[in-house]
């Protein structure tokens, strides 16, 4: 088979948790793939960003890539007419199979068979986190998309179940396909490479981890809610770390620690490269996983092959995600979360059996199993 995988919309170091679903497709194709061909399309900012290690696998430079001056016609043109200069590009593609792996077919229409990747459809569930403008081009995009593919690409069962409830997809149309991932997420033996990451980012000795894009959704807030409650009832003497590409709360978490007077509590880390992480998870004593909705979850598996610790969201699909290896908590719950914190935080014995049950439940989700069921979805979207 002739694959081409989209992605015009990729958009290296903004796009949080499918940009990392889509760097680990790609590493864990090329690693597995002996026999098909791969085409890549993204924008020719980006092709450095996307390493290829396969002789079978190539880089389509495009120029309809945001911000690109095709990019702002096509906008034009699909603002004022239903026609999508994008549309003849992808049918001159010689591919048996098009990915389009960011939830959205791009363009909506074109004739060669296609896989979706869908993630979530948060928009269904929590649409006051978004804008008028990005609400109402999900709702042109999202449902239509799906409807639309040939075959979908579920990342959980939680994602199928909403795909089947709310847009009434045929439930025979949808693979789930775990996100596995990369292997460089491992635990660390080298003490002195710690302790320097620990120095150039000026972490404390003592702390629990949060990654994620300043989102709503993610619920920062609630976290400093019960981070300043354990200070104050508890005497907590830790400190949070928080990291991960500033969005549309950013400016609620920064006024919310100064509110709080947890400045001193709090290190905010921002965007970090994907070398530091690893770092960052052997380094914490726990991670925290606050969020109110996930399709997947992948910084629970990152944490848990690094050995930490983690405790998570009851919410969506991060129970389904985490098994028997995390502890969970309402996530609307200030005080739940202030008591499963509080607890993982003095009882060494349940992070070392979190620790072993984390590095055993993430054998599951290997990037190799992530590529032989994909490759498993686009061999059956053609028969």
């Amino acid at each position: 088979m002739n694959i081409v995988l989209n992605a015009i919309a990729y958009n290296p170091g903004g796009m949080g948790g499918v940009e990392t679903y889509f760097r680990t497709l790609v590493h864990a194709l090329q690693g597995t793939d002996a026999g098909n061909e791969y085409g890549l399309i993204c924008s020719e900012h980006h092709v450095d960003s996307l390493p290829l290690s396969n002789p079978r696998f190539r880089i389509l430079a495009c120029r309809y890539a945001k911000p690109s001056l095709l990019w702002y016609l096509r906008a034009a043109i699909r603002h004022a007419t239903p026609l999508d200069i994008l549309q003849p590009f992808m049918n001159r593609l010689k591919a048996d199979i098009i990915h389009h792996p960011f939830s959205i077919l791009q363009p909506l229409n074109h004739r060669i068979p296609s896989v979706l990747t869908f993630h979530d459809m948060q928009h269904e569930f929590f649409p006051e986190y978004f804008s008028s403008y990005a609400l109402n081009a999900r709702k042109k995009l999202w449902r239509p998309s799906a409807e639309k593919a040939t075959r979908i690409i579920a990342i959980s069962g939680y994602a199928k179940t909403c795909l089947i409830e709310r847009y009434g997809i045929a439930p025979d149309k949808i693979d789930v396909v775990y996100t596995g991932y990369n292997p460089y997420f491992r635990q660390v033996a080298d003490p002195d490479a710690l302790e320097s990451a620990g120095s150039r980012l000026g972490l404390p000795k003592n702390f629990m981890y949060y990654p994620a894009a300043t989102w709503p959704h993610k619920n920062h807030l609630r976290l400093l809610a019960a981070l300043k409650i354990m200070k104050e009832r508890y005497g907590f003497d830790g400190q949070l770390v928080l990291s991960g590409i500033a969005k549309q709360a950013n400016d609620d978490v920064l006024q919310e620690i100064a509110r709080l007077g947890l400045r001193d509590s709090v290190i905010v880390l921002g965007y970090l490269p994907h070398d530091d992480l690893p770092l960052l998870y052997n380094l914490a004593r726990l991670m925290v996983f606050p969020s109110l909705s996930e399709g997947f979850g992948i910084p629970l598996l990152e944490a848990m092959a690094c050995g930490c610790p983690v405790a998570c969201s009851s919410a969506t699909s991060l129970p389904e995600i985490a098994g028997q290896a995390a502890v969970t908590f309402d996530p609307l719950s200030v005080e739940e979360l202030v008591d499963v914190i509080w607890k993982l935080w003095n009882d060494e014995a349940m992070q070392q059996a979190l620790q072993t049950r984390g590095l055993e439940r993430v054998k599951q989700f290997d990037e190799a199993t992530m590529a032989r069921q994909t490759i498993r979805v686009y061999e059956n979207t053609l028969r």
